[in-house]
């Protein structure tokens, strides 16, 4: 056994041994409150530190001599130069360099009723061992003066982890430290409070923790590492959790394996080397063949049942099934796979599987083969000719171009060559449409409209955007209103010729319906006008001659049946100019026009309901509305390239 100046005497020779020339002097009136304050100086860890104390402080009598500890600390050359070393590393910008774990050994001091116990543990990876001096320090700060010396070394070398016997101990039971267990009143968290040994008193074991456990009949969910940590190093007098119940898992619901693309938007528009899309490679309609699998349910899984710390089972729920998504011409023959009946395009529509039948043209649209309406998707290999018609309630994608025709598809439109309307014909696609051109025709879309080659002199709509992407991406004339973005190569003409009016920032639909009120409401209004003169002067005469002849009497009871309706028309009118009013003003698009090489002077821009004439030549501009103005910013790309993709089509 030693006593206190022969450990004195060992701390010493190890400090001389092995010191960093950095050191402090420091004082407290505790030995860990000098420690503590010699780390914060020297900017590390107390377990980095070696110290010997150079004055032991005392508590004093009733306050009378009472003496800070007063110790002088070092930090050891090897600690400083992996702290170096550590700082360095997370300096290098390299993510592919390896995270090692690192963890520093340590030693835990331990009185039970038969005696006092030291556990040494190993240090992990690139962290720091333990040395002599801090097991010597750790025991004293137990008020261990007496111990084994020489097994203590021993335990420090070796680093097993375990507890040894190196002290004897004078074991006072009526002062061992106590423990509190506390059960929610679910039974799903268990928490326990342990307090202080007293002088003499022992530390609770792992097995005397488990023991209260098992007084409270805690068996599930039991914490065991962390008791073992709360064993070594306990909290004292502060709730800490160590058992929790386990959750009930419930089961995974059915869904569906889909073996064609549903979600369109992972695709996205790609331009060739020579600047223009290639429509030939889209394949945006999902050909399918008969007795090909198109979907497959996988079923539901049944839960995993929770437990709680007591035992008790909470039972989980299993998932949910669901209804095969059979839609037309698909069949199932095992009630899980879905096949197709036909040959035709798969399309995923109101939640159902459904295969649609291609009608394809081996030609032109004209006077062979008529108008065409067909419940599904149609196919033209050639042109569609002036005068004709072509409605479909999938796709309608025309390989030739189109002239001043009517088309109408729920789905999208594919022109391959350009649209020509000559001033007429009418283009509706329920989605998005594409064409390498359009010219002097009026186009709609419920989503997006796509051009590589330019827009001159139409009126084109549409929902989300319009995108003019290629080398001779230019709108020149005409009126183009979208919800989110207009976007070209080039806005406007540098001879100002014809007029080019962008519109952003609403929904183009309800813009559409508002203007049709504006007109409905302004005739109503200037009928009710010469009406209202008219019947002015009628019921003048009426009221001077007390009557008037059979036809006028007629012509202003006519008036007065008119003038009614009209006035009804007129209110819902209001009414409806009102809504809409209130709902763009509502609406949170931003909209903006972009033009990535040039805008020309005399294109006007509407942002929302602000206008704005460009007056001077702008290169590589972006126009946005920002606090009330429109302004123009950098160019910025399609949102809907960088991000979302061209309404889920590309080509290569």
């Amino acid at each position: 056994m030693i006593d206190f100046i022969q450990l004195q005497e060992i701390v010493k020779q190890h400090l001389d041994q092995d010191r960093a020339i950095r050191s402090v002097d420091t004082s407290g009136p505790t030995l860990e409150a000098a420690v503590n304050e010699a780390a914060a100086l020297l900017n590390t860890s107390v377990r980095r530190l070696e110290y010997e104390i150079t004055e032991r402080g005392s508590s004093g009598f009733m306050g009378v001599g009472k003496k800070d500890w007063v110790i002088r600390a070092y930090e050891r050359a090897r600690a400083m130069k992996k702290k170096q070393e550590h700082e360095d590393l997370l300096d290098e910008d390299d993510s592919n360099v390896e995270v090692k774990i690192s963890k520093d050994g340590d030693a835990f001091v331990q009185c039970w009723p038969d005696g006092v116990y030291l556990k040494v543990t190993a240090p992990v990876g690139d962290g720091r061992g333990v040395f002599s001096t801090y097991a010597f320090q750790a025991l004293y700060n137990r008020s261990i003066t007496e111990f084994d010396k020489e097994m203590v070394e021993t335990l420090v070398r070796e680093a097993s982890g375990v507890y040894v016997k190196v002290a004897e101990f004078d074991h006072q039971p009526m002062n061992d430290s106590m423990a509190q267990v506390e059960i929610d009143d679910s039974e799903m968290h268990v928490f326990m409070t342990i307090e202080p040994p007293s002088e003499g008193g022992a530390d609770l074991t792992v097995d005397a923790l488990k023991s209260y456990l098992v007084q409270y009949r805690v068996y599930h969910g039991i914490k065991e590492d962390f008791l073992v940590e709360l064993a070594d190093k306990p909290v004292y007098r502060e709730k800490v959790e160590v058992a929790e119940g386990l959750k009930p898992q419930n089961g995974k619901d059915a869904y569906i394996h889909y073996n064609f693309e549903v979600d369109q938007t992972k695709i996205k528009l790609k331009e060739g080397a020579n600047g223009r899309v290639n429509f030939k490679e889209l394949n945006i309609i999902q050909n399918v063949v008969q007795n090909q699998t198109l979907a497959s349910k996988i079923p539901p899984e049944n839960g995993v049942d929770g437990t709680t710390v007591t035992g008790k089972i909470l039972p989980a729920k299993a998932g949910h099934d669901i209804p095969l998504p059979l839609g037309t011409n698909v069949r199932s023959d095992d009630g899980d796979t879905i096949i197709a009946d036909i040959n035709g395009q798969v399309i995923l529509a109101s939640g159902k599987i459904n295969v649609e039948p291609v009608y394809t043209v081996e030609g032109d649209v004209n006077l062979k083969t008529g108008n065409i309406i067909f419940l599904g998707t149609v196919i033209v290999s050639g042109n569609i000719e002036d005068g004709f018609y072509v409605k479909a309630a999938g796709n309608i994608e025309v390989k030739g171009s189109v002239g001043k025709a009517e088309l109408d598809a729920e789905g999208d439109i594919i022109i391959y060559q350009g649209i020509n309307g000559k001033s007429g014909g009418k283009i509706r696609a329920g989605r998005s449409l594409w064409s390498r051109f359009i010219e002097n025709a009026n186009v709609e879309a419920g989503n997006m409209v796509v051009v590589t080659d330019g827009i001159i002199n139409s009126q084109v709509d549409a929902i989300k955007s319009i995108i003019c992407q290629g080398k001779r991406a230019h709108i020149m004339g005409g009126r183009l209103r979208a919800g989110e973005e207009i976007n070209a190569k080039v806005l406007g003409n540098s001879t100002s010729g014809t007029e080019t009016i962008c519109e952003v920032g609403f929904d183009p639909k309800s813009k559409i319906e508002l203007e049709r009120l504006i007109d409905i409401k302004t005739s109503a209004e200037d009928e009710l006008e010469d009406m209202r003169l008219d019947m002015q002067n009628l019921i003048n005469t009426k009221k001077q001659r007390k009557t008037l002849p059979e036809e006028k009497e007629a012509y202003l009871n006519e008036l007065m049946d008119r003038r009614q309706v009209l006035t009804e028309d007129l209110k819902k009118a209001i009414e409806g100019i009102e809504t809409i009013q209130n709902y763009l003003k509502d609406i949170q698009i931003r909209g903006k026009v972009s033009a990535s090489t040039k805008v020309w002077p005399g294109v006007k821009i509407w942002i929302r309901d602000v206008k704005e004439d460009v007056h001077s030549e702008y290169r590589a501009a972006t126009f946005i509305l920002e606090n009330g103005l429109i302004r123009a910013t950098k160019y910025e790309e399609p949102d809907e390239l960088a991000q979302k993709g061209l309404d889920g089509y590309s080509s290569n």
